[in-house]
């Protein structure tokens, strides 16, 4: 039973570093990746009681990893909003302009 319990363990880490994995792989290599969402995403398995012991540095160190992409993944989707915001400011080119000030002085 410890057997199994520690390789029901070992195999959802398995699987949760694939993932993490690969979405620091799209984040390095962006532009390749942009339109490629990962086709199975991780799901935690349930009834496996508490993690072993010795599992609990490779489960910090994927935690560690986890937080770092998620902190990247906000940091890029803040600097999209402040591109979006920026070239809708800027001018198109096209005929109709907007006024630069309205005369109420009449």
């Amino acid at each position: 039973m410890t057997e199994d319990w520690r390789g029901a363990w070992t195999a959802a880490l398995d699987e949760l570093e694939l993932d993490v994995s690969r979405i620091e792989t799209m984040l390095a290599d962006e532009h390749r990746h942009a339109g490629t969402p990962p086709a199975d995403l991780w799901r935690p398995p349930t009834e496996l009681g508490a993690l072993p012991l010795e599992l609990k540095p490779r489960a910090d160190e994927i935690l560690t990893r986890q937080l770092r992409v998620a902190e990247e993944i906000a940091r890029r989707l803040t600097s999209n909003r402040q591109q979006m915001a920026m070239t809708s400011r800027l001018e198109t080119g096209e005929s109709v302009k907007r006024p630069v000030y309205v005369d109420c002085a009449m």
